[in-house]
């Protein structure tokens, strides 16, 4: 049987495939601690904004001077204010929080938006309307983006995300378990022991967060290295693809950018990816728990200590036709009971 039917078939009995397991595995143990610490504190600033105001409230007063400006008025000052802007957004004025107090002004760019103070009698602008934001929540922000490092923690941010890419390469291959398994290994079981009931899981949150998770890896190294995803458009742009080619991938790389941070899309969606950005912490604790399994529950009963007696787990990913040999188990990281 070639080796592409036989992966197709019984994926655990490929030697590249128990090669990858073991990239994986060891990659994952070696930076499995930097993901959990990024997608936590990413988890944490998805409010970042919510937490400023509340922890730090800001309320401007202002004098009245004349008549008030009309909402229409105040937001051709608000254009005005920013004659820059390379798209020209949606105005939305809002009332003042309290009688007497400056308005808000946002700017909406589809479902994205940015917040200013304006003076509702001169249609002055008088900042954000975020007045400080507390230290630790500033702590948190800075060790998401940067390590707390400065320019060198960025660049280490990058080559993470490189490295979540390709473990994110590998997952997918590893997760596939032959062609008469593979929609059963897209649910999690419950009876069975909790060895195999952390395999399942480590594998059913992989297949179904796969694309958000590459979706994070991806914009986390255009974040980190945004002149190369430029200099790779201006390339294309200059070799026959065309200044369309340019304008799609700032297009892509805009909404990669929204995506990434889930704050333009409102409450719903910044508590969704509060939620969902902890999925990768728990692939990352799956994951020790099966290297514990293989390889540190080995080592301490090789240096005499016993270790309970190994089996062959029918309810494994193979099932009870063509279930792959102890070893082969062994090889391709499952559990042996």
């Amino acid at each position: 049987m070639s080796t592409r039917a036989s992966f197709a078939r019984q994926p655990q009995s490929v030697w590249v495939r128990r090669a990858l397991f073991q990239l994986h595995l060891w990659t994952g143990i070696g930076f499995g601690l930097y993901v959990f610490v990024v997608c936590l504190s990413g988890s944490a600033i998805v409010l970042r904004r919510e937490l400023d105001k509340a922890l730090c409230p800001r309320t401007i007063l202002v004098k009245p001077v004349g008549p008030r400006m009309t909402d229409a008025q105040l937001a051709a000052a608000a254009l005005a204010a920013f004659p820059r802007m390379r798209l020209r957004p949606a105005i939305e004025v809002r009332g003042p929080r309290v009688p007497g107090a400056a308005v808000e002004v946002w700017y909406l760019f589809g479902r994205g938006r940015f917040e200013r103070l304006f003076d509702p009698y001169t249609g002055k602008d008088l900042g954000d309307t975020v007045a400080c934001e507390p230290t630790f929540v500033s702590w948190i922000a800075d060790l998401h983006d940067d390590l707390l490092g400065g320019d060198t923690g960025q660049l280490v941010n990058g080559a993470g995300a490189v490295l979540l890419t390709l473990m994110c390469a590998t997952g997918a291959i590893l997760w596939w378990p032959g062609v008469g398994r593979w929609r059963r290994s897209m649910t999690l079981r419950r009876n069975t022991n909790w060895r195999r009931f952390n395999w399942d899981l480590h594998s059913v949150l992989g297949f179904w967060m796969f694309l958000l998770i590459v979706m994070w890896a991806v914009s986390g190294i255009y974040l980190a290295f945004p002149g190369v995803f430029y200099a790779a458009g201006n390339f294309l742009a200059a070799h026959g693809a065309g200044p369309a080619t340019g304008h799609r991938l700032d297009v892509l790389i805009d909404w990669m950018v929204r995506l990434h941070f889930g704050r333009s899309f409102g409450l719903f969606v910044k508590g969704l990816w509060v939620i969902l950005g902890l999925v990768p912490c728990g692939l990352f604790v799956t994951g020790a728990l099966m290297w514990w399994n293989r390889v540190l529950r080995r080592s301490i009963g090789r240096s005499g200590e016993p270790a309970p007696p190994a089996r062959e787990d029918k309810g494994g990913p193979s099932g009870p036709v063509n279930s792959p040999a102890p070893d082969s188990r062994a090889a391709a990281g499952l559990p042996a009971s």
